[in-house]
């Protein structure tokens, strides 16, 4: 068995003038859950389709589960599950029908559909609803019968884009409890999401912009690379004023905006909560709460990024 579930070399995609995938290069451990991070249009979809042989690379090269992509695209394709995020089912269809339908398209014979429909059912919690339309579900619903879909025929390598993308909180937790199931079952998964603090889930992550690989790693030790100063939390009704005070300070390494607070980085040499505070109050800029706090995934793709004080 290969070592690696997925490798990319230099895998490379153009269209015209446009390059979408720029020379990216990394590797999945079997049974690790990979994200891919990333604001729109930074590559990670054509990438996951160059993986899943839906696209050809302009150059470089992929491997996944020990085949070469470009030259036994069909056989990679039988060993992979895709969820899109628009979940890929028909709303016309039941519950069960759906199942049984992606069953049959995957090759499983009439008796492995029936039994693998009984776990897909358990596992999506949907046994009750097995004749409801699956146009009148939830989202929280859709996306549990769309994962269930994507691996009834048990891959060892299921990739997920935006899987999470317009499904309430709760449901995007118990999700990525279902994903962490298939991980202790040795099944590999690929994640795309805009959401950060769901990365938080994954063993290694890659940041992508322009179709280039910014940042990759563990979500701690991407946070210990480039969160290298002190992170406080500052709530004030003058976020404007205080962001344009604290811009002008020799001290500050990084303010972003995070919600109602503002996340301001301060050099470790510095006593950071006093310089915040001396500053604000020079300005007449009231400070309702200030306190130190762990830097999150959102510091670090800020960072990355380019959105920061140099």
């Amino acid at each position: 068995m290969p070592d690696y579930a997925i490798e990319a070399r230099d895998l490379t995609k153009v269209f015209g003038s446009f390059t979408a995938v720029d020379g990216v290069s990394f590797k999945i451990e079997r049974g690790n859950i990979f994200g891919f991070l990333g604001p729109n249009g930074a590559g990670k979809s054509t990438t996951i389709r160059l993986l899943c042989g839906l696209l050809e690379p302009t150059s470089g090269s992929a491997m996944v589960d020990g085949l070469d992509v470009s030259k036994n695209a069909d056989l990679v394709k039988k060993r992979i599950g895709y969820m899109s995020q628009k979940f890929s089912l028909y709303e016309d269809l039941t519950v069960e029908e759906n199942i049984r339908f992606f069953g049959g398209v995957y090759g499983l014979s009439n008796e492995s559909v029936r039994e693998r429909s009984k776990w897909v059912l358990d596992m999506a919690g949907l046994r009750e609803k097995s004749n409801s339309m699956t146009g009148t579900l939830s989202g929280g619903w859709r996306q549990r019968l769309a994962l269930g879909c994507a691996i009834i025929h048990e891959p060892p390598i299921v990739f997920l884009d935006e899987p999470t993308a317009g499904v309430d909180p709760v449901s995007r937790r118990e999700f990525w409890e279902l994903i962490g199931g298939l991980s202790d079952k040795g099944v590999t998964s690929l994640v795309t999401t805009h959401y950060l603090d769901e990365a938080e889930y994954c063993n290694n992550i890659v940041m992508l912009n322009d179709g280039k690989i910014m940042a990759d790693g563990s979500p701690k030790s991407l946070k210990e690379k480039h969160i290298t100063y002190r992170l406080f939390e500052l709530e004030t009704e003058r976020l404007d004023d205080a962001t344009a005070a604290l811009r002008g300070e020799p001290w500050l390494r990084e303010i972003s905006l995070f919600g109602i607070h503002l996340h301001v980085g301060v050099e470790f040499e510095v006593d950071g909560e006093t310089a915040v505070r001396n500053s604000l109050r020079q300005r007449n800029i009231e400070i309702k709460r200030l306190g130190p706090v762990a830097p999150t995934l959102n510091d670090v793709f800020l960072r990355v990024m380019g959105a920061q004080v140099e």
